[in-house]
């Protein structure tokens, strides 16, 4: 008596192509999603850059503020101030973010570890405006307004961010570098000064580029600790320094056609220079990715 073999289908059943189809469907959302994102990015750098691209010149970049309702004038101050808010605020976050991410990443344990990183991931939510007040209130409250506070309220912005990015990238550093400097006979932490750190400063140099992008756009904070300055270039730190936020707020609120001229010309200069440090961003973390897969 000879046994019949079933026919096998090629095309699959019906549950097949169900899933065939739920598969597609989700690949063209998630296209769909990641095309709306580089739409908006592209109308908001067109918008601005239309409105902005006619004030920029020499001229524009090289002068003082002008006084309300002049022709003329610059951005040099906001330039300068701009640069020394975020170069204090970066010297005040990235050495406290990398310790930290050192410490929870190579020493800590899981009772402390837990606490702590919950308590980074909030004050990576929190509102930039509340650590306005509360800087003001701890610093300012009393006193003029002073550039180092905003640098101060600035860092806490970054202090999260760079944390985060120096665990992750420290993450990536295979253990077997840890493992073999250990075998001969460093200690922990001449390991991680002398292997980890250096495997890992590509990712570090990237997470701190972001949170630079991040903090010199923030507004609320400046508002309260470093919005009143002077026309001219300052650069004593212990007075109000000119910034971009504050700067553009005030043009925007303005009633003269070309204070508002002016903010988009600024707000031009502002994203053109995040959109640089992020792409170096990028690709230095390409970069660092290559060299710790090795290839």
């Amino acid at each position: 008596m000879s046994s019949v073999e079933p026919a096998i289908s090629l095309r699959g059943g019906r549950s097949h192509r169900r899933r065939r189809f739920v598969n597609r469907l989700a690949e063209s959302g998630a296209t769909i999603a990641a095309l709306a994102a580089v739409a908006v990015l592209g109308i908001v750098v067109w918008s601005v850059a239309k409105r902005g691209i006619g004030e920029i010149s020499w001229g524009f970049l090289t002068k003082d503020l002008p006084l309300y309702g002049t022709p003329g004038g610059g951005i040099a101050p906001l330039i300068i101030g701009s640069a020394i808010l975020v170069g204090l605020a970066t010297a005040i976050a990235l050495p406290f973010g990398v310790c930290i991410a050192i410490y929870l990443q190579e020493f800590a344990s899981s009772r402390l570890r837990a606490p702590i990183q919950l308590a980074i991931d909030l004050m990576n939510g929190l509102p930039s405006i509340i650590l306005g007040i509360f800087v003001y209130g701890l610093f300012v409250y009393g006193h003029p307004q002073r550039g180092w506070a905003g640098s101060i309220a600035l860092s806490i912005v970054m202090l999260p961010l760079i944390t985060r990015s120096t665990q992750e990238v420290l993450r990536l550093v295979p253990a077997s570098h840890r493992e073999g400097a250990l075998a001969l006979g460093a200690s922990r932490w001449r390991t991680v000064l002398g292997v980890v750190l250096p495997s890992a400063l590509g990712g570090i140099v990237t997470g701190t580029v972001i949170a630079i992008s991040r903090a010199i756009g923030e507004t609320a904070p400046l508002l309260f600790v470093s919005s009143i300055f002077s026309t001219g270039v300052t650069w004593n730190p212990t007075q109000a320094l000119p910034n971009f936020p504050v700067q553009i707020f005030i043009w925007s609120e303005s009633d003269d056609p070309l204070d508002h001229k002016r903010a988009w010309a600024s707000a031009l200069v502002l994203l053109v220079f995040v959109l640089l440090t992020s792409l170096v961003a990028r690709l230095v973390l390409a970069r660092t990715r290559r060299k710790l897969s090795g290839s």
